[in-house]
């Protein structure tokens, strides 16, 4: 492959982005690049590969298109991760075929960039920000299902982003101006017999081929038209059959099945072939599992497929082992993951197995078979997200999103279920709020509100998660609109449980509006009520730390310090982690007020730790600004500037910084005024600029490590004639109370 363009940086450089970037990029809290590793060796596309690069070389969009199962997929990937060494600051892969609402589609891209966007904003406003000043390749995979909004997404990507290229793969072109279109075709002859052998030493390593063999091959090969798809399921075969029946049978039982399609191309044919002699081998136990297996979106766990599959002609205690059988097939693949492991069908299967499950006529029991397992593991992972097992939770949900998505389109299909849908997004409130996905839960609050339902429950319980993912996002208007429209509707149907998370709710609302007066009263009323009826789950335990706010923000530290302690209690008790990392944080505010900014800073360093487990923004934001000023009182103006620089860099993804708010800012302007008057004003924008250079990662990393000399002289020189800014520390500036504090603390 010829060399690319603009190679990256050296990896040495202490300043590998310019150093006086455009506006703060919203999304910088996200690590570069998602290419996944291989699983198996690549093999052949030599001429492929290099054809590609030079077509990146000198067009901002290339578009692979080519028959299913012609190796797509496979070969932007791998051009993806040989760039990704080569060329980009980030490489991303967005995998689109799991996508079937296409207002979802920005969404998608979102999560594959591992953009976090607290915000009220449109995901494409989010997304153009996040790459607008930044040079990298996305990588769009399985797009033709959703071409039009895809080709307008790209275009105005490419438009206002300068520095980003779009490498797409589907079977056809996008039609974007600019768009250069590559065809892959099948693989030579030679890379499809290579591929056919490396895929069956996997399956049989401890034969080796004979002539007879190797010729058998050569001609399987030809018969497939050389698509890696079809070689590998026929690989697969190689587990039971010689390559000689192999052949035999694609050539002798199947070749009807070329002809269902007398006008589709020949290799479209064939592949239909492969998968439909793939098909006809199986067992009916292995086909019916495969038809049911369509159902899901993306990966599946086992005992989903138990529970979704099972039943009717196929016990469910038989699952795992016709599951088996399918993987040896190589029908089913096999993805370890965070969460354990998992298994997926190929597009090219799924939709094989959609189709015969279509033709059995179960397609909608089935599906909502699907449905009401996610609708109950949604409910069971509300219930366990006040435990210890909420890492667990998050991750869980995180990987059953595309399958969640699904359940949720299924009960707004008809009438009669939206309510399940409305359960289902009300349900996953801890997600859209504590994992960093506000803006996709919004979408989903909002759409299922879309249609009436008789059951009250359900849309009460959406309104007053829609009105806390807009309180969260700084969107004052539409919290009140869905958290009066809640309150009044709950009053009227008698709901005290909907009632109480509204009051909660509203209280939630005026802390981030500067009214404590009003917070503590509508907080004090919302824990009557909980306690009246019983609730006690990580909504109960946040109450008690936003009241703390309220008080710490009205000045009785004493008590907002009493509050958390009990709410500290209470989180150890239950293994609570989220909102423990908020009453953390106004330990530490209390803690640093009082005087004591090491214990400020140890409740600071727990709270960061939470909040990259659980992605949550907000109180990354909120903990890195007061360790800012934590670090100036301490005597370390430089690193001050730079942990107040690493903020900035975050909240835009958040929303309106510290959501406008004079109680949660004045840590921050405290801050700038004791650090621009020990720096001044040049240092202290270099301090600012090197920590808007940090991606999250690394200032959460930073400032659990409490910065460092060398990094901090590195990043933050000081003015002409000066020590460099955060060099050493020094006793601060500022005046400080009888108790060491800040005066104006």
């Amino acid at each position: 492959m010829r060399r690319l363009q603009h190679p990256c940086p050296n990896p040495d450089d202490p300043d590998p982005r310019p150093a006086t970037p455009g506006p703060a990029t919203p999304a910088g809290d996200v690590p570069a690049g998602n290419v996944p590793a291989e699983l198996n060796r690549f093999i052949g596309r030599a001429d492929e590969l290099a054809a590609l690069g030079g077509l990146l070389e000198e067009s901002r969009l290339v578009t692979v298109v080519g028959v299913a199962g012609v190796g797509k997929t496979r070969c932007v990937s791998r051009i993806a991760a040989l760039m990704e060494k080569r060329y980009c600051d980030e490489v991303w892969l967005a995998e689109l075929s799991p996508v079937h609402d296409p207002g979802l589609l920005e969404h998608a891209v979102a999560e594959a960039l591992g953009l976090t966007d607290h915000t009220g904003r449109p995901p494409r406003t989010a997304l153009i920000e996040h790459l607008r000043d930044r040079r990298a390749l996305l990588v769009l995979d399985g797009f033709e299902h959703l071409v039009d909004g895809c080709a307008d997404l790209v275009r105005e990507l490419l438009r206002r982003a300068p520095g980003l290229q779009v490498l797409a793969a589907g079977r056809r072109p996008l039609l974007v101006d600019g768009e250069v279109t590559f065809t892959l075709a099948p693989m030579c002859d030679e890379d499809a017999v290579e591929l056919f052998w490396g895929r069956a030493r996997s399956v049989r390593p401890d034969r080796e081929p004979t002539a007879g063999d190797r010729a058998a091959a050569r001609e399987l090969c030809h018969r497939l038209d050389g698509i890696p798809l079809a070689l590998e399921l026929a690989a697969g075969r190689l587990r039971a059959l010689s390559v000689d029946q192999v052949l035999l049978r694609l050539d002798d039982r199947f070749r009807l099945l070329t002809g269902g399609n007398r006008g589709a191309p020949p290799r479209h044919r064939a592949l239909r072939t492969a998968i439909g002699w793939s098909h006809e081998l199986c067992t009916p136990a292995q086909r019916l599992l495969w038809a049911r297996l369509s159902v899901f979106a993306g990966q599946f766990d086992l005992e989903a497929a138990e529970y979704i599959c099972g039943g009717d002609g196929l016990a469910a205690d038989s699952v795992l082992d016709v599951l088996e059988e399918l993987l040896a097939q190589s029908v089913v693949e096999r993805e370890d993951s965070a969460v354990g492991t998992r298994y997926r069908l190929l597009e090219s299967v799924r939709e094989y197995g959609a189709e015969w499950l279509a033709a059995t006529g179960d397609t909608r029991r089935i599906r909502r078979r699907h449905r009401d397992w996610f609708l109950g593991l949604a409910t069971w992972c509300e219930l366990d997200w006040f435990s210890a097992r909420q890492a667990e939770v998050a991750a869980r949900i995180d990987s059953e999103l595309p399958n969640l998505r699904r359940a949720m389109e299924c009960s707004m299909e008809s009438p009669d279920e939206v309510h399940l849908a409305q359960h289902l997004a009300g349900s996953l409130w801890f997600y859209w709020a504590g994992c960093g996905r506000l803006s996709e839960g919004r979408y989903w609050l909002e759409h299922v509100l879309e249609e009436p339902t008789p059951y009250d429950a359900s849309r009460l319980k959406v309104l007053w998660v829609l009105g806390y993912v807009a309180v969260l996002q700084g969107d004052a208007a539409a919290a009140v609109s869905a958290l009066q429209e809640c309150r009044e509707e709950a009053e009227r149907a008698g709901d005290a449980t909907a009632m109480a998370y509204a009051v909660h709710r509203t209280g939630c609302l005026a802390i981030v509006t500067d009214d404590p007066p009003r917070a503590e009263e509508l907080l004090r009323d919302a824990l009557g009520r909980y306690r009246e009826i019983g609730e006690l789950n990580s909504n109960v335990v946040m109450a008690q730390v936003e009241l703390a706010m309220a008080v710490a923000f009205l000045g009785d530290l004493d008590a907002a310090a009493g509050i958390c302690e009990e709410v500290r209690e209470v989180c150890e008790d239950h293994g609570e982690r989220w909102a423990l990392a908020y009453a953390l944080y106004v330990l530490a505010y209390a803690a640093l007020r009082r005087g004591r900014p090491e214990q400020a800073r140890q409740l600071l360093g727990e709270c960061l730790s939470i909040g990259r487990t659980f992605d949550d923004l907000l109180s990354t934001a909120l903990s890195l600004e007061l360790l800012a000023l934590v670090t100036a009182v301490e005597g370390d103006a430089g690193e001050a500037a730079v942990l107040q620089g690493a903020a900035e860099r975050i909240w835009p993804s958040v929303g309106l910084p510290l959501f406008g708010s004079v109680y949660f800012g004045r840590p921050r302007v405290e801050c700038e005024e004791q650090v621009r008057r020990e720096l001044g004003d040049a240092a202290y924008e270099a301090g600012l600029r090197a920590g808007k250079r940090l991606d999250r990662a690394g200032a959460v990393e930073r400032a659990l490590s409490g910065g460092g000399e060398a990094r901090v002289h590195r990043d933050t020189p000081g003015t002409d004639g000066g020590p460099a800014a955060g060099g050493t520390r020094r006793p601060a500036a500022s005046r400080m109370t009888g108790r060491g504090g800040p005066e104006r603390w």
